[in-house]
C-alpha cells in the first residue's frame, strides 16, 4: 500500500482553492484546504469536497471526438489524440490562410492559468482572446477603473481587521470563497459589523446585524442617499479626501437631491435606517469593506452601482487602509520577481479586436473583451470575419442569455472546438471536443497570488488519467506544435516551468513541501503619503474623462427601474453553496444533495395566485417557459422570482442533470442586446415572466 499527499489546486470553480489530496494505491481518498495555507485552516466548501466524483464520472468525455451530424445533434466520431489535433491544426491553417490569424476567437473562465490561453493566441496573430466576464464582473472591473485607474484585482479585501462590512449584490457564504469566509468569520469574531443589502435573504443575510430586502433595481438609489448623508453632515474622513480625491463639490451638487426620504420611496429601505448606516460606517472608518459586488451582470445601471460603492470607500478613506481595501501587492513590491510570461514569447497582434474593446469602445478593457459583441462579428463580418473558436472550460450558451440566439450565430463559424472535462450545451454544439482531464488529474502552469502577501503556487497531478484526457497545457503545446508555434511548443511541464522560474531565484523544488512558494513573510499595508491612484489626476476621480469622452456621465442621474408588467415578477437568480454554475448539476455526490433548483416566490404574491410552498408552476418567459416547485416565503421581495442558476439541463449524456429544474438564461429572450453601456456587463435581471400552477 502507498500513500502520498499531494498539493495541489482545486478546480471546481473559478476561486482555485489550495488542496492536499490524500491518495492511496492511485486513488484519492480525502481532500481537504491546504493545511499550510493559513488562510484554508484546512477547510473545503461542499464543491471541493466533491472533486473525486469528476474523476469516477463514466458520464464526461472521455476521449477526442470529431462531429459526425449535424451540430447539436449529438453525434460523434471517437479519434486519436493526433488525428484530433491534427483536425483542429489543419482547420486552423486553412481558415487562417483564408481569413487571416485575426479571425480566431478564445473564451475561457479566467483565472490564474490563463497565460498560456493567451500565449497561443499571440502567437496565432489574433488579438481576440475573451473571458466570461460580461456575464459577471465587467461592470465591477470598469466601476474600479473609472474610479481608481486600477482594475477591481488591484486593492483587496481586509476582513479580517474590518470594523464594518457592507455586502451589496455580493453573497459570500454560498458563492464560496474559501479564504473569503475565513477571513470574514475571523473579522465578525473580533467584532465587525455586517449588513446586507439584497433582494432576498441568503445565507450571507442570515448572518449580518443589518439586513435592507430592497426592490430589485434600486441599489443605485439606496447608494446614492448614504453618499449624500455622509457629505451633507461631514461623515466623510476629510484628510483622505482632501489629499486623494478630485471633484467633490461636483459630487455634493449631484446627490443633493438624492436624500434617504427619496431613496425610500425607490427601495422600500426606511430613510432613518439609511442614515443609521451612514453614520454607522464613518464612526468605523476607515476600516469599512462596501463590496463593489461580483457578479453584477444584472441591470443598466449595475456600472454606476459597483462606482457609487468604490466612491463611498473613498469618502470613509477605506481605499488603500487597513481593515478597508488596501492596495494589492505583487512579487516587485517585495523586491522579488515575478514570473516570466508566456504572452512575452509574441508580439501583440496588429489588427484591433473585432469587439472594438480597448478601441471604438475605449472605456471597456481591451485585455479580456466583451465575447458576446465577437457574436454579432460572427453574423455582420465587420471589422473582419471570425470564423474559428475555442471555447475552453466554458459553457456560454448556459452563461449567457437567449441561447438559441448564440446557436444561430454559430452557424457562421467554420470550426468550433470545445476543451472540457464535462458536458456541456457548447461542448454539444461544437466539431470537435478535446477532453480535458479533471483538476486531480492535470497538472498546470505556475500561478501567482496576489494580495496583501505574495505568493507562486501550482497545480499538481493527484492520479493519472483514467481515461484518455490530457492537461491543458499538453492540448494547446500540441496544437502549437502542428501549427509551427515553436516557442510555444514546450514538450514537458518541467520546461514550462523552468521557462517561468527564470530569474525568479525559485526552484521547482521549492513548492515541493506545501505546494506554494511565499515571496514575503509580512502583510504590506500602504500609508497615506504612499498612495497613488492611476488615473491621469493621480486621484480618485470623481468625473472621469473617458467615460465622458464616450457620452457616459460619470454621475448618472438616478432612472426607476421598470417594474414588472400587471402580473408578472422580475427573474433574478444567483448561487448556492453546492453548485457552480452549470458545471456540476451532474455531479454523482453533488446532485444528491441539490438535484433541481426551486422557485422562490414571496408569500402574498404566491396566495394571490393561489400557489402553495411545494406545488409545480408553470413559469412562462414567452415564448419559453419551464416547470418548477415554488418555494414560498416572506424572504424575497415580492416584484421579483428568484431561482438558482445553471439548471435545466437537457443532455441525454447527463442523466443525474437531464431535465431538473429550469434553466433561466433560457427565459431571456433578447438578453444579448440588454447591456451596461458604460461597464460592459449583460443586464441579466431585466426580464419577466408569468407564474402559474401548473
Amino acid at each position: 500500500m502507498t500513500r502520498k499527499r499531494v498539493y495541489s489546486v482545486c478546480g471546481m470553480c473559478t476561486v482555485r482553492c489550495p488542496i492536499m489530496a490524500e491518495v492511496e494505491d492511485g486513488k484519492v481518498k480525502f481532500i481537504k484546504g491546504n493545511p499550510h495555507d493559513s488562510g484554508m485552516k484546512g477547510a473545503l466548501c461542499p464543491r471541493g469536497a466533491a472533486g473525486n466524483a469528476l474523476i469516477t464520472d463514466d458520464e464526461r468525455p472521455q476521449y477526442p471526438m470529431i462531429r459526425d451530424g449535424e451540430r447539436g445533434e449529438g453525434k460523434w466520431r471517437r479519434v486519436s489524440w493526433d488525428e484530433a489535433l491534427d483536425y483542429v491544426a489543419g482547420k486552423l491553417k486553412g481558415i487562417i490562410q483564408e481569413h487571416g490569424p485575426e479571425s480566431v476567437l478564445w473564451s475561457d473562465r479566467g483565472g490564474p492559468f490563463r497565460d498560456l490561453h493567451m500565449a497561443f493566441m499571440r502567437g496565432l496573430g489574433s488579438p481576440n482572446y475573451c473571458n466570461h466576464d460580461a456575464s459577471c464582473a465587467r461592470n465591477v472591473q470598469h466601476a474600479a477603473k473609472s474610479v481608481m485607474g486600477m482594475g477591481r484585482k488591484d486593492v483587496s479585501y481586509d476582513y479580517r481587521n474590518c470594523r464594518h462590512l457592507v455586502l451589496q449584490t455580493r453573497n459570500i457564504f454560498e458563492a464560496i470563497n474559501v479564504k473569503e469566509v475565513n477571513g470574514v468569520l475571523d473579522g465578525r469574531e473580533n467584532g465587525c459589523e455586517m449588513t446586507v443589502i439584497d433582494i432576498r435573504a441568503t445565507v450571507s443575510a442570515g448572518k449580518a446585524d443589518n439586513f435592507f430586502m430592497i426592490r430589485p433595481g434600486t441599489d443605485y438609489a439606496f447608494n446614492l442617499a448614504v453618499i449624500h448623508v455622509l457629505l451633507a453632515e461631514d461623515l466623510y474622513n476629510k484628510e483622505f479626501v482632501s489629499r486623494h480625491v478630485r471633484d467633490l463639490d461636483k459630487l455634493r451638487a449631484f446627490v443633493g437631491q438624492y436624500t434617504p426620504e427619496w431613496a425610500e420611496q425607490e427601495t422600500g429601505v426606511p430613510a432613518g435606517d439609511i442614515r443609521s448606516l451612514a453614520r454607522k460606517l464613518s464612526a468605523a472608518a476607515p476600516a469599512v469593506i462596501w463590496h463593489p459586488g461580483w457578479m453584477v451582470a444584472r441591470y443598466s445601471d449595475s456600472f454606476y452601482v459597483s462606482r457609487s460603492a468604490y466612491l463611498i470607500n473613498a469618502l470613509l478613506g477605506s481605499l488603500g487602509a487597513k481593515g478597508g481595501l488596501p492596495f494589492t501587492n505583487k512579487p516587485g513590491d517585495f523586491g522579488r520577481t515575478g514570473l516570466k510570461k508566456f504572452v512575452d514569447l509574441y508580439p501583440k497582434p496588429e489588427k484591433d479586436r473585432a469587439d472594438g474593446c480597448g478601441t471604438t469602445l475605449k472605456h471597456i478593457d481591451g485585455g479580456p473583451g466583451l465575447v458576446h459583441l465577437n457574436y454579432d462579428v460572427m453574423v455582420s463580418g465587420d471589422p473582419y470575419p471570425i470564423k474559428a473558436y475555442f471555447i475552453h472550460r466554458h459553457d456560454p450558451l448556459m452563461a449567457l442569455p437567449d441561447p438559441d440566439a448564440i446557436r444561430e450565430k454559430w452557424r457562421n463559424l467554420d470550426l468550433i472546438v470545445s476543451t472540457t472535462f464535462s458536458w456541456s450545451d457548447s461542448a454539444w454544439f461544437a466539431d470537435v471536443i478535446l477532453p480535458m482531464s479533471p483538476y486531480l488529474e492535470r497538472d498546470s502552469i505556475l500561478a501567482c497570488k496576489n494580495g496583501l502577501k505574495s505568493f507562486l503556487f501550482y497545480r499538481a497531478r493527484a492520479v493519472e488519467p483514467r481515461y484518455e484526457t490530457r492537461a491543458d497545457w499538453e492540448i494547446i503545446c500540441g496544437l502549437a506544435e502542428r501549427l509551427g508555434l515553436d516557442k510555444l511548443a514546450f514538450k514537458s511541464l518541467e520546461e514550462l516551468h523552468d521557462y517561468q522560474l527564470e530569474g525568479t531565484g525559485v526552484t521547482r523544488a521549492d513548492f515541493e513541501a506545501t505546494g506554494q512558494v511565499s515571496l514575503s513573510d509580512e502583510a504590506k499595508y500602504r500609508t497615506l503619503d504612499e498612495l497613488s491612484f492611476k488615473t491621469k489626476s493621480g486621484k480618485v476621480e470623481v468625473i472621469n474623462d473617458t467615460w465622458e469622452d464616450m457620452g457616459l456621465p460619470s454621475l448618472k442621474p438616478y432612472e426607476s427601474p421598470e417594474a414588472p408588467p400587471e402580473g408578472k415578477f422580475r427573474i433574478t437568480f444567483g448561487r448556492c453553496a453546492l453548485h457552480t454554475q452549470g458545471h456540476t448539476l451532474n455531479n454523482r455526490l453533488l446532485s444528491r444533495k441539490m438535484s433541481e433548483n426551486k422557485l422562490w416566490i414571496n408569500t402574498t404574491r404566491a396566495e394571490a395566485l393561489g400557489i402553495k410552498d411545494g406545488d409545480d408552476l408553470i413559469l412562462n418567459g414567452d415564448p419559453d417557459k419551464g416547470t418548477i416547485k415554488a418555494y414560498v416565503t416572506d424572504f424575497v421581495h415580492p416584484d421579483c422570482v428568484f431561482m438558482l442558476h445553471g439548471f435545466g439541463h437537457r443532455l441525454p449524456v447527463e442523466s443525474r442533470a437531464f431535465n431538473k429544474g429550469v434553466a433561466d438564461h433560457e427565459l431571456m429572450k433578447g438578453g444579448l442586446d440588454r447591456m451596461d453601456k458604460a461597464g460592459g456587463g449583460l443586464a441579466l435581471q431585466e426580464h419577466f415572466v408569468s407564474v402559474s400552477k401548473a
